[in-house]
């Protein structure tokens, strides 16, 4: 498992557009003491059950943030289902106490892990939160820290850590440049479904244009995986174009430059 807390902060996240450059505002009255959510990681539908029924959850004692946080925020990942890459339960943190995973699940005494040190948490309330926050790039969810204003406003995981929306300032970049593009538009190969961020089409051809968060893209395993993609997309007849976080906030006015040569 992993893990989350807040405090009725003053912060506010924005994005702004100025000299063709986005920026991520956050107001001056934010502090790091303002974010005392610790968001999480439930991984497990068992690891869910003993939280909602029992009302503990754990974190390895090495893997404990050394910010003090007052809530727990819990992540569920995509081996939940349809029920996964989203937050829906959040709670306060009561008691804290250290003991051996083999204590806290007796049943789990071979696991590789049974003797290792881990923070039992015990909850003081568990809210399920009025609307789900979910995961919709998808990013990569570890330990990360919020307020407890912005946990219940959120409504995505990156609403929630204050990460621009790079869809969203590339989508105003293309409408203001009068190109019609089709967002998360399907595409069916060999079996395997594919969802391009957006679609261009014209007459020399189909325009792939995926937009990159640096944390989601940034390890091997992912730009592997990108590669492949691309390959498949473009032995189908697309040509693929990959917009960075950084350029994409930073100098969208390139980006566009950068589609229009394909076109």
């Amino acid at each position: 498992m992993n893990e989350g807390g807040g405090d009725e902060g003053k912060e506010k996240d924005s994005v702004k557009y100025i000299s063709g450059i986005y920026h991520t505002h956050i107001m001056k009255k934010t502090t790091k003491q303002n974010r005392n959510v610790l968001v999480g990681v439930i991984k497990s539908r068992k690891d869910l059950r003993i939280l909602l029924k029992d009302g503990w959850y754990r974190i390895p004692l090495i893997h404990v943030p050394k910010r003090k946080f007052s809530y727990i925020a819990f992540y569920q990942p995509i081996s939940f289902g349809k029920n996964g890459k989203r937050i829906e339960y959040y709670a306060r943190v009561g008691k804290r106490v250290i003991v051996q995973r083999i204590n806290l699940l007796p049943k789990e005494k071979n696991h590789p892990r049974a003797h290792d040190k881990y923070v039992k948490i015990q909850c003081e309330e568990i809210i399920k939160l009025p609307r789900a926050i979910k995961n919709i790039m998808p990013r990569r969810v570890s330990f990360g820290f919020t307020t407890i204003k912005t946990l219940l406003s959120a409504r995505n995981i990156l609403e929630l850590f204050g990460v621009p929306q790079t869809e969203e300032i590339i989508k105003k970049e293309l409408w203001c440049a009068g190109m019609k593009a089709v967002r998360e538009f399907p595409v069916s190969v060999n079996g395997k479904r594919y969802r391009i961020d957006f679609a261009l089409f014209y007459k020399k051809g189909n325009i792939a244009i995926e937009c990159d968060n640096d944390k989601a893209h940034r390890n091997k395993t992912q730009k592997r995986k990108d590669k492949i993609r691309d390959s498949i997309l473009c032995r189908h007849g697309w040509r693929v174009i990959r917009l960075r976080e950084k350029d994409i906030i930073e100098r969208p006015d390139r980006c566009i430059a950068r589609i229009k040569k394909l076109m």
